[in-house]
């Protein structure tokens, strides 16, 4: 059976009823993927913040695949008018004005990461 996903929150509850339908429980398809359990749960619970590879892997072990399909061709303009700061077609530019100097405050010293990440 197809599942269009249209958007990312579709993604955790077509994973849970995979992962349910194969009969398998959290810990048992964390240990074929060679992680904790709790880092699969994590997976799981935000599948939009995984990597594809990752997703892709989870689904093949699920039996699930990824299937992209194209609905119709957009047209040229439809790509352009998607675009984020894009003027309407027909519409005049609005001349630059000066902004005011804003201070700005120095970055923050990026630290390390303190939690071990798992090697995939």
């Amino acid at each position: 059976m197809d599942y269009p996903i249209r958007t990312l929150q579709q993604i955790r509850p077509l994973l849970v009823g995979f992962r349910k339908h194969a009969g398998m429980s959290l810990a048992q398809v964390a240990a074929l993927l060679g992680v904790t359990q709790q880092s699969y749960a994590k997976i799981e619970a935000n599948p939009a913040a995984t990597s594809v590879e990752r997703l892709f892997t989870i689904l093949r072990l699920l039996g699930g695949e990824i299937v992209l399909a194209q609905n119709g061709e957009p047209g040229e303009t439809a790509i352009l008018d998607a675009l984020p700061d894009r003027a309407p077609a027909g519409s005049r530019p609005v001349p630059a004005t000066k902004s005011k100097k804003v201070s700005v405050a120095a970055p923050s010293k990026v630290l390390p990461p303190t939690k071990k990440m798992e090697p995939w």
